[in-house]
């Protein structure tokens, strides 16, 4: 079999979900609709043909294929789909690595979603609280903030379904759906306290960017509002830029050019900055090229990351364009739920002693997944290289050790955000 070039592709995606697809993508099978209706087609099997260059002997997938569907209990049940794509997510699941993964149709298609910051739903941000499923907050301008949905509203049920002891995620799989329809949620604004009430949302397209950005002076910064640790800050007349990012996507780039460009419109009006914090808290990554965008914002030149190909081949991945930001002083933010993208932003930044990175170890994601797409609109992530940072570590299943390590806070509900505050602290002090 011909090497594939693996060192040509540069656009590789990066994501930690993957994680969670491989253990329980086939299990999912079992309660999702999809594929070719049952019925729809009585042979067994088509399109048999197999490669030219493989010789494996197939009897024992066929042999407990029919013994299935002669056996169980109620065949009439089998979609022979599922069984395929559950059968091709295993095949792949074998290999041992975490990260090469199968994404049937719809899986494929809410991933492309989620890098691309867009979804159909509702548009609001859950959490868990007191064990239910509550509302962090509804984004500004979509149809959960038109339906009068408030932060710390408890969802009780969602369409007549009871929600205690679901995951957010299941949550989420309910609450979502296609432009036009409408889902009811059951409502309440504070446990044992107030009567329950049915709030219909019609759902949306909902985008949601992929940065957010401010600039304040530590005394106007809610985030720390209540943090007893931002005392000593709070009296500093400078402000401090921020600019949280979420996920390396497709309008990544297009966002945080906005952002810096407020930032750097400010500073020539005369605002005094201290500096910059890079929020890449939870940032679960994306694009490889994203990574070495933002990098080079921060970096005057040298190798923003390499990567060690499958082929055996190695390509350095240099800063690729003149930053605007490579004299500011700079704070990075980092949590267990940084990983793949962010890793290698943040590990760049420290590596050539741009910033300081604050808050806890980073999760170790330091592999390279290419995606192919294959028939019927599914798609197979496959693992084709390593990454190492400039001062040649590699950040598999070891992760980023920050400069200045402090436990996290609630980010989700919090007003007293301590890593914020420390990141504050290094810039203003």
């Amino acid at each position: 079999m011909p090497i594939l070039p693996f060192s040509r592709i540069r656009k590789a995606v990066l994501t930690v979900s993957v994680l969670f697809f491989v253990g329980w993508i086939g299990y999912q099978y079992g309660y999702r609709d999809g594929g070719l209706p049952k019925g729809s087609d009585t042979r067994a099997v088509i399109r048999t043909e197999a490669p030219d260059d493989v010789a494996v002997d197939f009897f024992v997938f066929w042999d407990v294929w029919q013994k299935v569907r002669q056996y169980y209990i109620d065949p009439q049940d089998i979609d022979v789909q599922k069984l395929v794509y559950g059968a091709v997510s295993g095949m792949v699941a074998a290999i041992g690595d975490p990260y090469t993964s199968f994404f049937p149709p719809q899986e494929n298609k809410e991933f492309k979603e989620d890098l691309g910051g867009s979804f159909e739903g509702i548009g609001a941000q859950l959490g868990l609280k007191d064990g239910r499923i509550i509302i962090i907050s509804p984004l500004r301008g979509m149809p959960a903030e038109h339906a009068g949905l408030k932060p710390n509203d408890y969802i009780l049920k969602v369409d007549g379904k009871d929600t205690a002891g679901w995951t957010i995620d299941q949550a989420v799989d309910a609450i979502r759906g296609p432009r036009g329809t409408t889902v009811t949620l059951t409502i309440l604004r504070a446990l044992s306290i107030d009567t329950p009430e049915d709030i219909s949302v019609i759902r949306s397209t909902i985008t949601v960017p992929s940065v957010t950005s401010w600039i304040k002076t530590p005394a106007a910064i809610e985030e720390i509002s209540e943090a007893s640790e931002a005392a000593g800050i709070r009296k500093s007349q400078k402000s401090v830029a921020y600019i949280a990012l979420t996920r390396f996507g497709d309008n990544t780039n297009a966002d945080w050019n906005k952002a810096v460009t407020e930032i750097l419109t400010a500073k020539n009006n005369g605002r005094n900055i201290a500096g910059l914090v890079l929020d890449m808290r939870s940032n679960p990554g994306g694009y490889l090229d994203g990574a070495v965008y933002i990098a080079s914002e921060f970096i005057k030149s040298g190798t923003v990351v390499s990567q060690v190909n499958s082929d055996g081949s190695r390509d350095d991945f240099p800063v690729e364009r003149r930053g605007q930001l490579t004299d500011m002083n700079v704070v990075v933010l980092v949590n267990g739920g940084s990983a793949s993208a962010a890793e290698i932003v943040a590990g760049a930044l420290r590596d050539t002693k741009r910033a300081k990175i604050v808050g806890e170890k980073t999760f170790g994601k330091g592999t390279v997944q290419t995606p192919f797409e294959v028939s019927a609109g599914a798609a197979v992530h496959i693992t084709t290289g390593k990454w190492l940072l400039p001062g040649g570590d590699s950040i598999s299943n070891t992760g980023l050790t920050p400069d200045i390590e402090i436990a996290s806070s609630d980010l989700n509900l919090s007003t007293a955000d301590i890593q914020l505050v420390k990141a504050i602290e290094v810039l203003v002090k």
